[in-house]
């Protein structure tokens, strides 16, 4: 009681986090009231010092001084995130056995499969030989054409085999590495709920989900066929030339310089490239960062038109992405070109060098021949590793965030086995010179020197202003964070010493912003059995235990009233049910298992009265024979704590029971007071007690005589008269409802997506055409090679009487294929740059309209399970990326091949219309198999995407709701849904794959039978003598080469079937629009507002349960300026009638009319800016306490005097201005750095600077205690004056004052008067007022 002087009546309040990630600066009251004007000028310097600054490492350590070593030690612990060093081959940590056998068999089948390629080099040099003795006279006609069909059987028996080998590759690489990655998201899942509640403070939330969908799918790829197809390559490289070496040696080792070249370039560039991308993915994951924070929150976005802005900001994390994205690829583009330029000059350099060992007589024809086609068979196949090696290179810079994670130990494994269990719990706690400090701001002392016994069996209340340290103690009781001194005993042991997760399970969380996950009540309840004995009980057992808790939750009733009873989906964060059912259900998920120790962090702060009523009787229900701690803002509900701890500062002030502490008018005498309700007159307070004690008797008594008389909210009993009525007689709402369309998914023309996308880059058109007309000029390399080609072979095949002739010829068309290499080398380093550019302008521009365009959307959009804030946030960092597969890049890629198709054949036709013929005639197999290929990938995508995408989007819920993940225990349950969801999709996947994999090896095998088909025919033609070697030469090669290309595009048609699927996508969400569109400029102008409301028959339901109504037949009213609350039972449409006033739905039938005009007839962004909405959870967004102010405002130019009129108004001034930054406080990602009180502040601030004509307030004040409710409830009082007011309140002191009350059930107004009005009525608010009054108990 020593710090009675320093805390005795707390007057001012002290704000502080009221969630624990962030009890908070007792500090704050260092700076009193009056230092704030002295300080002023300061204040205003800092005012306009706007930069954040991001903490390095070294500064990190900065923050962490002043603590002694060995708690910085213990902080440091829970934050530290290890750096892993990957190798590319750490990426096959997570394989199995079999894995490691079907890679091995990939790897040999793609080895072989590759070496089957330069073998034909030999055929094609003994073929061009027995061309030559055949023209030299030295065979027989008949002799030759045996040759040519024994030569022509291999080719044959080669195509065969490469078709085995690439289909067995293809299947064992993409199964293994859909199988391993899989295994990789697994893992990561299971490191993330392994982490303790520290590590996440510091976390983004959208940067989870980047990982688990955007990175793994990296991830996936470079562990896929791409390494079948590098291997591939490889090996044909090193085959052709150990040909190469057996036909020449000499001149082979000349040619090897070529090889030495291209690794060095690919060596040079891919360094750099790997850094490019690390960069790029670090900036996209920090705007994924700012996109979930905006989509989880977009009502606040809405009401504050504030989508413009936040899509700015989003905007400017994608301007640095693309800077990073567009350097890599320009040097991806500068690396092939590289290589292409080397590869010509390794031509001329064959033929030079190769005419000198002619004429020498060290080698003949068909050495040459053989060497040089196989040296560029060779070269050309690792031009083809080139590709892939990027996929590497990124797989392995997502892997190290993913990895570091996996790999992170934490502190407080739930997971793990260590740490005793106690045989038997008595619930002791007892906390012994407990100091503690958050890790996510290290300077502020939450606790300090804390002994506190909570004894067991009996219910300990905590009460105090917010940051007074209360939720921190439940915390430090869960485990979720270590004090850094001190101990907290259970039963005597150090809970330290004890297993976590045994610990979790031996206590149940009630906690103030309930989280339920996005399965069935029945679903939500059992998650409380996990850990128990009775969690693998029969599933009849489980209901009867789950319907029992319900009952004692006093959820049983409405439960059974929802068309669907236990079965029915709660949605995502169970965001589909009111507050208190909410409640309710998260009261019954805790009570199921009977536990030891219950926690109630503020269980009743979201009900209204008379679900506080029932619940608080379950509670007391509840916590019969078991240590209960409450922490409660609203006295009334812990009168009968045995033990009643009054905090102030994170120290204890005074303890004892409510009588004891009433008498002693300290703190807690100053708190009830400030609670009080103002009654007419005497005899309205008295029975109070009685009242309480009927309700507990009715409650038990309902328990004793079965189901039927749990007592249940009037609107529940509506419901079921609802569900009850015959179909003739519809209401109004469900009439509405018929009439209204249902969005389809619609599939567009290939031209129309083409067109949108080229929409996307139309500011770029000189570069695109640039970039185009250089594709062509990369195009027509193959085929003047082809030219140049047949004349050098020409040259060399000239008898030994002509050898000076020869070497002229060579000489010369050496020149030509220098003059060709730096061509290419131009050509495709323009093409590179050009597309490099257009890429990422696209990439950024598709996101950027993307998120506007959600932010578009009206909030029924969002209602949706498909829409949830994980599934949005992963289809913007996936859809856009795989889009760029439409842009310029591939168009480049088509335009090369058709350009090196076309001209081949043009040169063929001129050269040897026969020849030409048949081999053109061989060209459409190869493109068939191509387009087949991306038609199956195509299939393949869009079944993968969406099974992903729902685990992505479950295993985001999960980590988003940590701490009740944490607090149930559940990581294992979590882990094995997700675990089943991925095995489900693995089965699915691979019967695709062994079907596509038949189609790919096709395309790659028929190349051989194309060949056998040309010199079968060429032979015929040059042994009936219509064809010289030069003609059959030049028609074949050119379209030989012509066909190989072709086959390179078909590589490229992956990414298609990607982007033809994502362009679908976004063309389906760009062209969507909403109902309620906050881009629209229809409707009439609203230049000004007087205020004045209507509601007219009113009749809706939420789109998402159109079974359920709402608001049944609304009537309301009010006048300019007037204050009038809305009270009633949770679920009674209060808030939905503030949802539609701010037009974030538009009623079913009648309607809502300001100033006499349909609000839907007005213009809907001018209309809003007159409203401003506090929110009952104040959304903050991550930023500084200034930028989160100034998005109320709907002007550019507020000025800095405007802000700290708004912040005086709203009582947050003087605390912000205690605080070490200022206005500059980072509030930390959703506000998580402030507590409840001050973000709630800084909403109303937040609201206030706009100045609105309408303030609606949606329970504004449930989330705080009492004091700050004192001071915010001043704050708005003071805030009202001279607007409409709209206040939803479950807490009636807050709205004495109101003119008018208009007190709702069951979807319409019952009553409506003055404070004194409706008690003199002794109606339903007399109930009400007489179930919240707090008063002596006698």
């Amino acid at each position: 009681m020593a710090d009675l002087e320093k805390g005795g009546s707390p007057a001012v309040d002290t704000p502080a986090p009221a969630r624990p990630q962030a009890e908070d600066n007792e500090k704050q009251a260092i700076a009193p009231a009056s230092s704030s004007s002295s300080s002023a000028d300061s204040s205003l310097q800092r005012l306009d010092s706007h930069i954040q600054v991001k903490k390095s490492e070294g500064q990190q350590e900065d923050e962490l001084s002043h603590l002694p070593e060995n708690e910085r030690e213990i902080i440091r612990r829970q934050i530290d995130v290890p750096v892993v060093d990957l190798s590319y081959w750490s990426l096959f940590r997570f394989s199995s056995t079999n894995d490691l056998i079907f890679i091995a068999i990939g790897c040999v089948t793609a080895v072989i499969g590759g070496a089957i390629l330069p073998t034909m080099t030999i055929l094609f040099g003994q073929l061009a030989q027995t061309f030559q003795d055949f023209a030299l006279g030295k065979i027989t006609s008949g002799f030759m054409q045996s040759e040519i069909n024994r030569f022509t059987l291999y080719f044959l028996y080669l195509g065969i085999g490469e078709f085995v080998m690439v289909y067995i590759c293809t299947v064992s690489f993409i199964y293994t590495g859909e199988h391993i990655a899989s295994k990789v998201r697994e893992s990561y899942l299971k490191a993330i709920l392994r982490q303790n509640i520290g590590f996440f403070d510091k976390l983004g939330a959208g940067e989870i989900t980047t990982r688990i969908t955007a990175d793994t799918n990296v991830v996936q790829e470079g562990i896929s066929e791409k390494i079948g197809l590098t291997l591939t390559a490889l090996a044909t490289f090193v085959a052709a030339f150990v040909i190469a070496f057996i036909k020449s040696w000499k001149l082979t080792l000349i040619l090897m310089s070529t090889v030495v070249a291209i690794v060095m370039i690919t060596g040079g560039a891919s360094g750099f490239m790997i850094k490019f991308s690390k960069n790029s993915l670090n900036s996209y994951a920090e705007g994924g960062t700012v996109a979930e924070e905006v989509l989880s929150s977009i009502r606040n976005a809405q009401a504050f038109n504030t989508q413009d802005k936040l899509a700015r900001q989003y905007d400017g994390y994608l301007a640095v992405a693309e800077g990073w994205g567009f350097k890599q690829r320009a040097l991806m583009g500068a690396m092939i070109g590289g290589m292409m330029c080397v590869v010509y000059l390794n031509y001329g350099l064959a033929f030079w060098q190769g005419s000198r060992f002619l004429v020498s007589g060290d080698a003949n024809l068909s050495a040459i021949l053989t060497v040089l086609l196989a040296v560029m068979i060779g070269a050309f196949s690792l031009g083809n590793v080139a590709p892939n090696i990027q996929a590497f290179t990124t797989a392995v810079s997502a892997a190290a965030k993913i990895y570091n994670t996996i790999d992170r130990v934490s502190p407080l494994n739930p997971d793990s086995e260590e740490g005793d269990k106690l045989e038997h719990v008595e619930g002791t706690i007892e906390l012994r010179g407990v100091k503690h400090i958050y890790p996510s701001r290290p300077s502020v002392e939450v606790i300090n020197n804390m002994n506190l016994l909570i004894p067991a069996g009996k219910v300990t209340a905590l009460v105090g202003a917010s940051g007074s340290g209360k939720s921190t103690i439940v915390g430090l009781v869960e485990r979720f964070y270590t004090p850094v001194a001190g101990q907290v005993f259970l039963d005597g042991h150090d809970v330290s010493t004890l297993n976590l997760r045994w610990l979790r399970e031996q206590i149940s969380l009630v906690s103030q912003e309930p989280v339920l996950f996005g399965t069935t009540i029945y679903g939500n309840v059992c998650h409380g059995l996990i850990g128990t004995k009775h969690e693998n009980a029969s599933e009849e057992a489980k209901r009867d235990l789950v319907v029992k808790a319900c009952i004692m939750s006093n959820a049983d009733g409405f439960i059974r009233s929802l068309p669907e009873g236990y079965e029915t989906n709660v949605g995502e964060r169970g965001f589909l049910m009111s507050g208190g059912q909410k409640q309710r259900i998260a009261i019954a998920r805790a009570i199921v298992s009977d536990p030891k120790i219950l926690l109630l962090d503020e269980a009743t702060s979201a009900l209204d009265t008379r679900s506080e009523g029932v619940v608080q009787a379950a509670l007391d229900a509840a916590a019969q024979g078991r240590t209960t701690i409450v922490i409660a803002h609203r006295l009334s509900t812990i009168k009968s704590a045995h033990n009643i701890v009054v905090m102030t500062a994170g120290r204890i002030v005074e303890q004892g029971r409510h009588d004891e502490l009433l008498e002693k008018r300290g703190a807690y005498f100053q708190l009830v007071e400030a609670q009080r309700i103002a009654a007419s007159s005497e005899n309205t307070l008295t029975e109070t007690t009685d009242d309480d004690e009927e309700l507990k008797l009715k409650v038990t008594r309902s328990r004793a005589s079965g189901r039927g008389m749990v007592p249940i909210d009037p609107d529940d009993e509506a419901i079921h008269d609802k569900l009850n009525r015959t179909t003739t007689t519809k209401s109004k709402s469900s009439v509405a409802l018929e009439n209204r369309s249902q969005d389809d998914k619609t599939e567009y023309p290939f031209w129309t997506l083409v067109k949108m996308t080229a929409g996307f880059n139309k500011s770029e058109k000189g570069y695109m055409l640039v970039g185009l007309g250089m594709s062509v000029i990369c195009g027509g390399g193959y085929p003047t090679q082809a030219v140049i080609f047949a004349k050098a072979i020409t040259a060399l095949s000239r008898p030994p009487s002509e050898f000076d002739q020869v070497r002229k010829d060579a000489n010369f068309w050496s020149g030509m294929y220098l003059m060709l290499a730096f061509v290419q080398l131009i050509a495709y380093m323009g093409q590179g740059y050009c597309f490099a550019l257009c890429a990422e302008k696209l990439v950024h521009r598709v996101r950027d309209q993307a998120f506007r365009t959600m932010l578009r959307q009206d909030i029924a959009f969002f209602d949706k399970e498909e829409n949830s804030t994980g599934a949005l946030t992963s289809f913007l960092s996936t859809e856009a990326t795989h889009l760029a597969g439409m842009s310029g890049v591939t168009l480049g890629t088509i335009l090369a091949v058709i350009t090196t198709l076309v001209s081949a054949m043009v040169v063929g036709l001129a050269i040897g219309w026969k020849l030409a013929l048949v081999c053109t005639a061989t060209i459409p197999i190869l493109l068939a198999c191509g387009f087949l290929r991306f038609w199956m990938l195509a299939q393949f995508q869009r079944r993968s995407k969406a099974a992903y995408e729902k685990s992505a989007s479950y295993a985001c819920e999960a980590t988003a709701a940590i701490r009740t993940v944490a607090s149930l225990a559940r990581e294992r349950d979590v882990w094995n849904t997700y675990h089943g969801q991925l095995t489900e999709q693995a089965k699915v996947s691979l019967i695709s794959i062994l079907k596509s994999s038949s189609l790919y090896a096709a395309s790659q095998s028929l190349m051989f039978l194309c060949m056998a088909l040309g010199f079968w025919y060429g032979g015929s033609l040059i042994r009936s003598g219509e064809y010289d070697m030069m003609k059959f030469f030049l028609v074949f090669t050119a379209i030989i080469f012509g066909a190989q290309s072709a086959g390179t595009v078909i590589s490229f048609t992956q990414d298609a079937a990607k982007s033809r699927q994502a362009a679908n996508n976004l063309k389906i969400l760009f062209d969507r629009k909403p109902e309620i569109d906050s881009w629209s400029s229809e409707g009439e102008a609203v230049p000004e507002m007087e205020g004045a409301i209507e509601f007219r028959d009113v009749h809706f339901r939420y789109p998402t349960r159109p079974e359920q109504p709402v608001l049944r037949g609304l009537d309301l009213t009010v006048k300019p300026g007037q204050y009038v609350a809305l009270v009633g039972p949770s679920g009674c449409g209060k808030s939905t009638t503030i949802s539609l006033i701010e037009r974030f739905y538009n009623p079913l039938a009648g309607g809502v009319f300001v100033d006499g005009k349909e609000i839907s007839t007005l213009r809907l962004n001018e209309y809003r800016s007159h409203i401003a909405l506090v929110s009952q959870e104040p959304t903050l967004y991550q930023g500084t306490i200034k930028e989160n102010i100034l998005l109320g405002g709907d002007r550019k130019n507020v000025s800095d005097a405007e802000v700290e009129k708004a912040c005086k108004d709203a009582n947050i001034y003087d605390f912000i201005m205690s605080l070490p930054e200022g206005f500059n406080t980072l509030c930390g990602s959703k506000g998580a750095l402030l507590s409840g009180g001050q973000k709630q502040r800084i909403a109303i601030a937040r609201a206030l600077i706009r100045n609105p004509k309408v303030l609606l307030l949606d329970e504004a004040t449930s989330a705080l205690d009492s004091e700050s409710e004192k001071v915010v409830q001043a704050a708005l009082d003071a805030a009202a004056k001279g607007r409409t007011t709209v206040a939803v309140a479950h807490r009636l002191s807050t709205i004495q004052k109101a003119d008018v009350i208009y007190v709702f059930d069951g979807g319409r107004v019952v009553e409506s008067g003055t404070h004194f009005e409706l008690l003199a009525l002794k109606k339903k608010y007399y109930e009400l007022v007489k179930m919240q009054s707090l008063e002596k108990t006698a």
